[in-house]
């Protein structure tokens, strides 16, 4: 066992092995971290700030590498990996925390001492000790007068690979909104606050919360740590952006629900839509198929909507099934048999980099192409299996142009059956206070900075009854 290993743990060591797992191995932090919690029994605060490191330091990542390579002078990319890691957590401590520097460059060189070599830890104390003799709003400045462009500035200071600052700014000017990039850029930098969902006819509002400004089914916790409060009621109540949750509630609400109707979650893994669509199928007389690809996804999903299996245990039958199928083959498969289908294709994530951080460093503008082939896949897939009349409700959680209204755009040429709805019209119908939306009626580009959401995108389209076309 090794010095870093056999050491008690704390919030900052917590954070630092969860950082060096990121990079390392790509492990992903909102899976990794609430392991590493519950293992290291942390006192509440002290979990509280190991999230807070681990997700900062993550999210401005790029802005403390440009600080860590003026102080070091010498590119990051020379730096041992742990050694960088320790870096980072510091900066984070440094810059953004106010953390005193005598706690920030101590605690952050005992984990470097703990994890490289005897050279490194002179080297990071070095480092540390140059970046805190400058104020942060000094360094912020000297890192924005270093930048080759703006593109290159908004990058830097708001920790954005340039090409997802380009790409937000298009999406953005498609609703003549560009000049909110730099809110949207420092939203994604936020923490942003832990939205529950009530699963409709399974579980309450608790009165201890605040109402979502626009899900009628959901709400903020005003306890701290939700993980009670969902153990409690058995997953019936569940933490869920609302984005995800508007998404849901605007498939179900595109026309009114007929009992018998037959619905497909085409992609959904891990669950948290289907949870809302099997509760709404279990009271209304529907039947909802869930079909995911990846058995490990696929078993999220059924642990996502055993609320309602064990409500419909007690009485009626169990208003879900399972299938493990490649969501392009369906259509061919089961062609015109569905009243509805959601469609929550698989995309670059880059509407919930606030709450994956770590995205913004691991996706490239080559993973579009490839993304979007295998959406519009799923599109034709979803089409066929409709039927005449049925719904389509499409879903990204990116506001990438090319995954979002080209997508559309481009299925619309390809399906001369397919009808935009009023996408707008039917969100604006079921919120609870209205929404500020921009641009095509059709469609409905949620976001972080306007709206306190993942940027969530959803289109509803229906395939006309046949010559109706």
């Amino acid at each position: 066992m090794n010095d870093r290993q056999s050491r008690p743990a704390t919030a900052r060591s917590v954070a630092f092995d969860v950082l060096c797992a990121v990079t390392e191995s790509d492990a992903y932090a909102n899976l990794l971290l609430p392991t590493r919690l519950e293992r290291a029994r942390l006192t509440p605060a002290d979990a509280a700030l190991a999230t807070e490191l681990t997700y900062g330091t993550l999210r401005m990542r790029g802005y403390y590498d440009r600080i860590i390579e003026a102080a070091a002078h010498r590119s990051v990319d020379r730096i041992d990996g742990p050694v960088l890691e320790a870096l980072r957590l510091g900066c984070h401590q440094l810059l953004a925390l106010r953390t005193p520097s005598h706690a920030a460059v101590n605690e952050t060189v005992e984990l470097v001492r703990g994890a490289a070599s005897r050279s490194a830890v002179g080297f990071a104390n070095g480092v540390l000790r140059t970046v805190a003799r400058t104020r942060p709003e000094v360094w912020r400045q000297r890192i924005a007068d270093g930048a080759k462009n703006d593109d290159d500035r908004l990058s830097a200071l708001y920790s954005h690979p340039t090409w997802i600052v380009r790409a937000l700014r298009r999406s953005l000017a498609a609703e003549h909104r560009e000049d909110e990039l730099e809110a949207l850029l420092r939203a994604d930098d936020e923490a942003p606050r832990v939205n529950l969902a009530a699963l409709p006819g399974l579980a309450q509002r608790p009165e201890d919360s605040d109402l979502d400004r626009y899900s009628p089914i959901g709400f903020v916790w005003r306890g701290g740590d939700p993980t009670a409060i969902v153990a409690g009621t058995d997953g019936a109540i569940r933490v869920q952006d609302e984005g995800s949750q508007l998404a849901a509630q605007a498939f179900l609400a595109a026309r009114p629900v007929e009992r018998g109707e037959r619905w497909l979650d085409l992609c959904s893994g891990p669950g948290g839509k289907a949870a809302i669509l099997a509760a709404a199928a279990q009271a209304s007389g529907a039947r909802l198929v869930a079909n995911e690809l990846v058995p490990a996804r696929l078993d999220l999903v059924r642990r996502a909507v055993a609320p309602v299996a064990a409500a419909a245990a007690q009485g009626a039958p169990a208003a879900i099934e399972f299938t493990q199928r490649d969501g392009t083959l369906v259509g061919d498969i089961e062609p015109s048999t569905y009243d509805r289908v959601l469609l929550d294709a698989p995309c670059t994530g880059l509407g919930a980099l606030r709450r994956r951080p770590e995205a913004r460093w691991r996706k490239t503008p080559g993973d579009v192409p490839e993304l979007t082939r295998l959406q519009t896949a799923l599109i034709d897939s979803a089409v066929k299996a409709l039927r005449p009349g049925g719904v389509l409700c499409y879903v990204t959680c990116s506001p990438h142009l090319a995954e979002t209204r080209v997508a559309v755009s481009d299925a619309l040429k390809r399906h001369p059956e397919l009808a935009e709805l009023p996408t707008q019209e039917v969100l604006q119908a079921l919120a609870v206070s209205e929404l500020d939306l921009a641009g095509d009626r059709a469609q409905v580009q949620l976001w972080p900075h306007r709206h306190g959401t993942d940027a969530m995108f959803i289109a509803l389209l229906r395939r006309r009854p046949s010559g109706d076309q």
